[in-house]
């Protein structure tokens, strides 16, 4: 029985090449890694079988899925990845950006189910799906030519990642987790966060939640926290009121 504790699943976003998709397969199977799912993908053809070669079982046992939200079921961290730094969104969007040596260094410890998001040929990922992300990551590259073919990018990564096993600390899972996004969307409005900040504020909980990896512990801390600050928030209101109408 393996006594891994860590699940890596790697999500194909919507690609164009039936050779990418076999060569991605075969990358999988090099490092010892089965679980794919792809959202509308190409057709898949005697092409992508050749270039899975010995991982056409890989290929064959591919989930294919029509939207983002179906391919994170049971996923408890979701890892975008992108070749694009340096743009004028970075400072919100793409900071900080780890390498995937970093990322195994921050999972050696973990227990769950994490998801590798991996973008189009011709653009990538786009803003919204980066936006989901908990954790983003990026090859080194040459400043010359940073952005890497699919299959190469996805051969590094999963390089980086073989062998791991992961370790004590469950991962909070992704529902718990949007539902602690939710709870800070609620608290900014109760104080009345500037409308125009908002969005950017809210990414930047999600990064730093996302790079904290809770636990289902620190989750129920976190959100218990969250709650009794919202309880409150109500409650002062509602003195406020009252206080109001009984002086007028």
């Amino acid at each position: 029985m393996s006594d891994q504790k860590l699940h890596i699943r790697v999500i194909l976003a919507e690609p164009v090449q039936e050779g990418n998709v076999g060569s991605v397969c075969r990358a999988m199977k090099n490092f010892g890694f089965g679980d794919l799912v792809m959202i509308n993908p190409c057709e898949r053809g005697d092409f992508s079988r050749a270039m899975a070669s010995h991982a056409q079982d890989v290929l064959a046992d591919a989930v294919i899925v029509d939207t983002l939200d179906q391919a994170l079921e049971g996923v408890n961290l979701l890892v975008g990845t992108t070749g694009k730094l340096g743009e004028s969104t970075r400072e919100h969007l793409r900071v900080p950006c780890f390498s995937p040596s970093e990322l195994k260094t921050m999972l050696e410890d973990k227990q769950g189910a994490v998801a590798l998001l991996f973008g189009r040929e011709d653009r990538g990922l786009s803003r919204e799906e980066l936006e989901r992300c908990d954790v983003v990551i990026s090859i080194p590259t040459s400043g010359v030519y940073p952005v890497m073919n699919l299959s190469h990018a996805v051969t590094v990564v999963l390089y980086e990642l073989s062998g791991i096993r992961g370790d004590e600390y469950l991962l909070a899972d992704a529902g718990m987790l949007e539902l602690l996004y939710q709870h800070f969307e609620r608290l900014l409005e109760h104080v009345n966060h500037p409308e125009h900040k908002r969005d950017k504020t809210l990414l930047m909980i999600r990064r730093i939640i996302g790079r904290a990896m809770l636990t289902p512990h620190e989750y129920f801390t976190l959100i218990g926290v969250l709650r009794d600050v919202e309880l409150a928030l109500v409650r002062n209101r509602d003195e406020c009121d009252n206080s109001w109408v009984e002086n007028n």
